[in-house]
C-alpha cells in the first residue's frame, strides 16, 4: 500500500492582506561598487508589516537603511549629507532624524557654512539625495549617523 502524504496550504484572506503589506526591496545597478541594502540583514522595525506604520514612521524607517547603506560605500574621510529638492536649502551633514505621526519626517544637521539646520517636510514631499561630505578636519574618524539610527530599529520597542 503507498500512502501519498501531502501537506495543503490554506491562504486565508486576512494572510493576504497581511502579505500585501510586509516591506519588499528590490534594485538594479548597471555598474558596480554600488551595494543594495540586504533584504536578509534588514533591521527587525523592517521586517515588520507596514500596515500598522504611519507613512512618516515608514519613510523614517527606510531613509535611515538607505543612508545607512550609503555610508557602507564611503571612505574614512567623507561623511553622509544630504540634498533636497526645491527651496534651495542646499546640504547639510545629518545629526538626526526623526518623524512626527502621521506624516511628517524631520532632518536635523548643520548647512554648509555651519549653521544648525531642521528641515521638516511632509512624507507627499519626501525628496532626499545623499551625497559623500567631506568629514570635519578635526574628527579622527567620520560621523556614521546611518549605522547609530540602524540601532534604534532593532530595538523591539521601536515600531508600533
Amino acid at each position: 500500500m503507498t500512502q501519498i502524504s501531502s501537506q495543503a496550504t490554506i491562504e486565508t484572506s486576512a494572510d493576504a492582506m497581511e502579505d500585501a503589506h510586509l516591506p519588499s526591496l528590490r534594485e538594479v545597478h548597471i555598474k558596480g561598487g554600488s551595494t543594495c541594502p540586504d533584504s536578509d540583514t534588514l533591521p527587525k522595525a523592517l521586517k515588520e508589516s507596514n500596515a500598522k506604520k504611519s507613512p512618516a514612521q515608514w519613510a523614517y524607517e527606510r531613509i535611515i537603511l538607505y543612508i545607512q547603506n550609503f555610508e557602507k560605500q564611503l571612505d574614512n574621510d567623507h561623511e553622509v549629507g544630504m540634498g533636497f529638492a526645491g527651496g534651495g536649502v542646499g546640504v547639510i551633514k545629518i545629526d538626526g532624524l526623526g518623524y512626527y505621526d502621521p506624516d511628517i519626517v524631520t532632518y536635523y544637521g548643520t548647512n554648509e557654512s555651519g549653521a544648525k539646520t531642521q528641515l521638516i517636510q511632509h512624507v507627499s514631499q519626501l525628496n532626499v539625495m545623499l551625497m559623500a561630505s567631506p568629514k570635519h578636519i578635526d574628527q579622527a574618524e567620520p560621523n556614521r549617523i546611518g549605522f547609530q539610527l540602524a540601532k534604534e530599529l532593532d530595538r523591539a520597542d521601536a515600531t508600533t
